[in-house]
């Protein structure tokens, strides 16, 4: 397996990964939206995707990290956003190698960490934190949606 930064050039490999993502939660097939919204990223420098290949150069799983800033420690950080495994390929370290992979981009940018939101019985929270992530269980997470 190999994790790579993607780049605007692996796009069309991709466009089925992330359009599996959102039809992960929920969300109608949509491969055109898909590739202009991950376009927009690309175009834009506001986000930062990783992509797991195979050994085959198979593309088989992707993550995307959003940069904020943290004010009280005056750093920057991270919002891991997005993972998704491709099905057949979920159970063989995949996501693992993923977040691991932003966890190596967060120490190269001298960032405060990542951070990342997930559905209360996601079953993988058991991946999170024997990785070392800490669940926040001393504040609420709010949101305001138009």
């Amino acid at each position: 397996m190999k994790i790579l930064k993607a780049t605007e050039k692996q796009l069309d490999l991709l466009i089925p990964l992330f359009n599996g993502y959102r039809i992960f939660y929920k969300q109608p097939d949509n491969p055109e939206k898909a590739k202009s919204f991950l376009k927009d990223r690309f175009q834009q420098k506001d986000s930062v995707i990783f992509m797991a290949f195979s050994s085959e150069g198979e593309a088989i799983g992707f993550t995307q990290l959003y940069p904020s800033f943290s004010s009280v420690s005056v750093q920057r950080t991270y919002i891991l956003n997005d993972l998704f495994v491709s099905e057949k390929n979920r159970g063989a370290g995949v996501g693992e190698a993923l977040l691991n992979r932003a966890k190596e981009f967060a120490k190269e940018e001298n960032s405060k960490g990542l951070a990342l939101e997930t559905e209360t019985n996601n079953p993988a929270q058991h991946l999170y934190e024997r990785l070392g992530w800490k669940k926040d269980i001393h504040s609420f997470h709010y949101t305001w949606e138009v």
